[in-house]
């Protein structure tokens, strides 16, 4: 008979039982954070964060919140909601929030799809979409970006199959900053079958200066297969709260307020949220000013050479192929952290004036490829 001592041996050697699904989840690449060299201010160009620091508004309501965090928040989000629901002009029924749009993203996945479903994506686009359907064990039908870094929608409709559950079009696209049309999107909305949920990603919306640009809401309004996916993160200057939000019809923010992490959103996300919705003139005028900055940054680039897709983001893309990593060293060595997407391209954030001075004098000194 085995002693007791040699079971519990050969059990320890045995390693836990993870999922195999997990074999097929891509890594998150955070952007990478400012360094520079001696005497050199660094600037991070490499997270399209907004770089105003808080309004002095939303800094009293945060020290307020920060009396009752000792609590939990409130799990229903009801105040935030209510704010939400009257800022987009919806029912308080009709929205979910989630820890930031990449919270939302996996919520959407689990509520719609099991192992084996599609999930249709443009490609590239927000890195985040292989990684929330690989984790539900869903399969990425990723479809390529035209020569200018648009979404081909008529060949994402054209992909899905009866297994699609899915379909995200990122507008602003991430990382490329182009967006889709009304006509176009409408077009598309009309092949999509009604039972597949179309995800109108919007993290950028605030940046959108192209009048020919849908507004997504109405656009949700006359479709009961789309929703539309929003983040404070951005415009609003909140990344690091972490809350997002979604317009959906009824049954499906129902769906996913049941998949989301309880009390995910904090207290401090909460009241950031409605302070900054509050207060949203004023950071509407900041957004004003980082598009202003984004013309001057594409103007120099334009005048340098550099070809470029239309940007309705902040941020520029560059498809540079096999100098990507030359041109991301050549920032760095300036004290400019960028986002380098392999062989694929570059990602600069429009930051500091200082810093989008000094990218394109970076910018010019490479030259153009």
């Amino acid at each position: 008979m085995p002693s007791t001592l040699g079971a519990m041996s050969a059990e320890s050697s045995l390693a836990p039982r993870l999922r195999a699904a997990l074999n097929a989840v891509p890594a998150y690449v955070p952007g990478k954070p400012a360094v520079a060299p001696p005497g050199i201010t660094a600037y991070k160009l490499s997270s399209n964060e907004n770089p105003y620091p808080p309004l002095d508004s939303v800094r009293v309501v945060l020290d307020k919140a920060l009396d009752t965090i000792n609590r939990y928040p409130d799990m229903s989000n009801v105040d935030l909601i209510a704010a939400i629901a009257a800022f987009v002009g919806v029912a308080p029924a009709n929205i979910a929030v989630g820890t930031g749009s990449v919270g939302i993203l996996g919520q959407i996945i689990q509520a719609t799809c099991d192992a084996g479903d599609e999930v249709v994506f443009a490609w590239r686009s927000f890195e985040a979409y292989p990684i929330v359907a690989a984790l539900a064990g869903a399969v990425s039908v990723p479809v390529p970006v035209d020569a200018a870094q648009r979404h081909q929608l008529g060949a994402m409709a054209a992909a899905v199959t009866e297994r699609t559950r899915v379909v995200i079009v990122c507008s602003p696209n991430n990382p490329t900053g182009t967006v889709v049309h009304r006509d176009e999107l409408e077009a598309f909305l009309a092949e999509v079958p009604r039972d597949v949920l179309v995800v109108l990603d919007e993290a950028y919306l605030e940046f959108v200066r192209d009048a020919a640009a849908p507004d997504a809401v109405q656009v949700w309004r006359a479709n009961p297969n789309v929703m539309v996916l929003r983040t404070f993160s951005k415009a609003y200057g909140l990344a690091g709260l972490r809350v997002g939000y979604a317009v959906a019809h009824e049954a499906v923010a129902a769906a996913l307020r049941k998949c989301a992490v309880p009390f995910g959103v904090n207290s401090l996300a909460q009241a950031a949220a409605i302070a900054s919705l509050e207060a949203r003139e004023e950071l509407l005028a900041r957004c004003d000013a980082l598009v202003s900055e984004r013309e001057r940054v594409v103007a120099g680039l334009l005048d340098q050479g550099w070809p470029l897709c239309d940007s309705q983001a902040n941020f520029v893309w560059f498809t540079l192929g096999a100098d990507s990593s030359a041109f991301s060293a050549a920032c760095q060595d300036a004290g400019l952290m960028v986002r380098q997407y392999g062989t694929d391209g570059v990602r600069v954030t429009i930051g500091e004036v200082e810093a989008n001075t000094r990218f394109l004098e970076v910018a010019a000194a490479f030259g153009p490829r």
